[in-house]
């Protein structure tokens, strides 16, 4: 059963991963919402300031110089102009699990939390549930470009699959090694980029990708790199702080 329930998140990911590949795909196209926004943004603030004014010549999905090519206008703030604000926000949310960490620590191996044995609905439920629940997640951080999301956002939402497998059955143990390995690992290459940036550019998390397209899925330069490893990193301090709330066997 693991197996299958594997297999069907690999081909899902490969399913939405593969939506902005190609233009032609219905998905992947201006008349989504995503795109829909994007071509009225542009319409209305790069050739005009009269949002009735004649349609606009840079059309969304072609143009190749439109700032750094993201979708998402809030996007290209965040993680483009203002990335290492970003940077600051990544490093408060270390503190702070950091700190709710410290407030579980016990010398020794904490009796593990005792919870209600979950009904029915719950235990059949979260099977089915789990892998959407992850897939949605890295949908959220790995398309933050395109459509309102990002690695908070997505990072928070994989973290809620790791509750609802404590909830779901007493007998689950996130692997904190790993989840360890994996924050220090996503927080590392966040700096690695600024740092390639600084030596590329000359400007610290500068981007130093190609820009693509706008409305592709491999677009915006640094921008997507920056949120999936924000969403990994989240996900893993989150999923921690579930682990150390309750406790070991």
């Amino acid at each position: 059963m693991k197996k299958v329930i594997a297999l069907l998140l690999f081909l899902g990911l490969l399913f939405f991963l593969g939506t902005g590949l190609e233009q032609g795909l219905k998905l992947g196209d201006r008349n989504t919402l995503a795109g829909k926004a994007g071509e009225a943004y542009l319409k209305r603030t790069v050739n005009s300031a009269d949002p009735s004014a004649s349609p606009s010549q840079v059309e969304y999905g072609s143009e190749t110089d439109i700032e750094e090519n993201a979708a998402n206008t809030l996007t290209a703030v965040v993680v483009g102009y203002r990335s290492f604000d970003t940077l600051g926000e990544v490093t408060v949310l270390f503190l702070a699990a950091t700190g709710v960490m410290a407030l579980f620590f016990a010398s020794g191996k904490k009796k593990r939390l005792a919870l209600a044995k979950p009904n029915f609905i719950l235990s059949v439920s979260s099977g089915f549930l789990l892998p959407l629940i992850i897939l949605f997640g890295a949908y959220v951080f790995t398309h933050g470009h395109l459509t309102p999301g990002g690695g908070f956002q997505g990072g928070t939402i994989i973290a809620a699959a790791v509750l609802l497998l404590y909830m779901a059955g007493n007998a689950y143990k996130a692997p904190a090694t790993g989840l360890k390995v994996l924050e220090g690992f996503s927080g590392a290459g966040y700096l690695l980029i600024g740092l390639a940036g600084l030596l590329l550019t000359g400007f610290f998390l500068n981007n130093f990708l190609p820009s693509g397209k706008m409305g592709a899925l491999f677009s915006a330069g640094v921008i997507p790199v920056v949120y999936i490893l924000i969403g990994l990193k989240v996900s893993a301090e989150l999923s921690g702080i579930v682990s150390d709330y309750m406790g070991e066997d």
